[in-house]
């Protein structure tokens, strides 16, 4: 892929290095939580109320006691640990294939007579918190439809080249581009829409439901791969085939029987191998939002 010299985008969250933090957005859940406990008893509330004098108090002295109680939240002046030149090398590539994503979503959502708002890519070692909650990297990548975050510890990349076999620039960005699709599912309503079809419903329609949510993330993958091939020429040859590399590697059959286990269709989240690479290829030939109706469609 033809990414280097390439526009970096303004909204990636470098976090690496800093390990998850909380500071006072992530405190305040655990101290509402603890509210009702503390209330009930003479003791309890006596804490209570020497933990909001502590609170004002901080207020005043320019201390943000909610930070220190959860933990010390990272701060502006935190330095992140020292990062290998691959490392950041890494990190302009996401960069750039972000960029590329904002460049397609804003002229397809500019067709549809809507603006787009661009997400934040979050940069993160290990684990991470998101208003979705707290998660490690063994979750891998994911998208928080709660702050509209993209979330990658990008060692994960180097795990999609040893443990699954699909190695290649173009393997990565389809990850990334597979991950704003879902923050376009979000914009457009989709994922909403899928909550709501999806409440008092079974386990295995909510999974269903699920697969062909995350069938059409890939087809906008595709979407955009069209328009970074077509319209910027980024791509080299083979590029095309590490991205159908990649998402035949994370296909939930293959995940299954590589795990040793049984393959359970009823269980399956995300798709067949065949499934993803159908629906990636199908937004990579048309370059057309849409094709990507996968809950009209059979999977």
């Amino acid at each position: 892929m033809r990414w280097e010299g390439g526009r970096r985008s303004d909204n990636v969250e470098d976090r690496r290095g800093q390990g998850p933090a909380y500071g006072a957005a992530g405190a305040a859940p655990v101290v509402l939580r603890l509210l009702p406990m503390l209330i009930r008893t003479k003791v309890g509330r006596i804490i209570l109320i020497v933990g909001i004098v502590a609170i004002v108090g901080g207020q005043m002295l320019g201390i943000d006691v909610l930070s220190l109680l959860a933990g010390g939240g990272v701060t502006s002046s935190q330095t992140s640990a020292p990062l290998s030149d691959a490392d950041q090398k890494s990190a302009e590539f996401v960069s750039v294939v972000l960029a590329d994503t904002e460049d397609t979503w804003n002229a397809k959502f500019k067709e549809l007579g809507r603006q787009y708002r661009e997400p934040t890519l979050v940069l993160f070692t290990g684990a991470v918190n998101s208003a979705c909650g707290s998660a490690s990297a063994a979750v891998g990548p994911f998208y928080c439809p709660g702050d509209q975050k993209l979330y990658i510890d990008l060692a994960f990349f180097e795990d999609l080249k040893a443990r699954h076999g699909a190695p290649g620039d173009f393997a990565q960005a389809y990850v990334v581009a597979h991950e704003v699709g879902h923050h376009v599912q979000t914009l457009l309503g989709i994922s909403e829409q899928v909550r709501a079809a999806g409440r008092g419903a079974s386990e295995t329609q909510v999974n269903a439901l699920s697969v062909r949510q995350e069938l059409q993330a890939d087809c906008f993958a595709g979407v955009w791969g069209h328009a970074a091939n077509v319209e910027r020429e980024l791509l080299d040859p083979g590029d095309l085939e590490e991205a159908l590399q990649a998402a035949t590697a994370i296909g939930d059959d293959r995940l299954q029987r590589e795990a040793g286990g049984q393959v359970v269709p009823d269980s399956f989240t995300h798709g067949t191998s065949a499934q993803r690479v159908k629906w990636f290829r199908t937004g990579f030939e048309s370059g057309d939002i849409a094709a990507c109706d996968t809950f009209a469609a059979a999977k």
